[in-house]
């Protein structure tokens, strides 16, 4: 397991326990974390898994893809290290990852 914690905007934090090779969005909704609504699903089709990903743990994720590059381009509030969560999967080396939670997605 690895361990992630999520960040409301009002600074609630949830660290859940992430099965290696899921998303990091199915953990947050395994986990009932408030502010990832995943409405798709995780077909990164509708931004509702938007995350700021702490720069620590940048270098260990890859490159959005393109899909997931023009959605965050439509997307509220986002950032240089805005992502979507559903396009990230979990591995040990994203232990202790802290993923913050925009505001506009209560």
């Amino acid at each position: 397991m690895t361990q992630i914690t999520f960040i409301e905007h009002d600074g609630t934090e949830y660290a859940v326990d992430a099965t290696d090779q899921q998303s990091v969005m199915q953990a947050a909704v395994d986990n009932m974390v408030p502010g990832i609504v995943a409405d798709c699903g995780g077909a990164c089709s509708c931004g509702t898994c938007h995350g700021y990903v702490d720069a620590q743990w940048a270098g260990q994720l890859p490159a959005p893809a393109a899909d997931e590059a023009a959605l965050l381009e439509g997307l509220l509030d986002t950032k240089d290290n805005s992502r979507l969560t559903c396009q990230l999967k979990v591995s040990p080396a994203l232990e202790g990852m802290i993923v913050r939670l925009p505001a506009s997605q209560l």
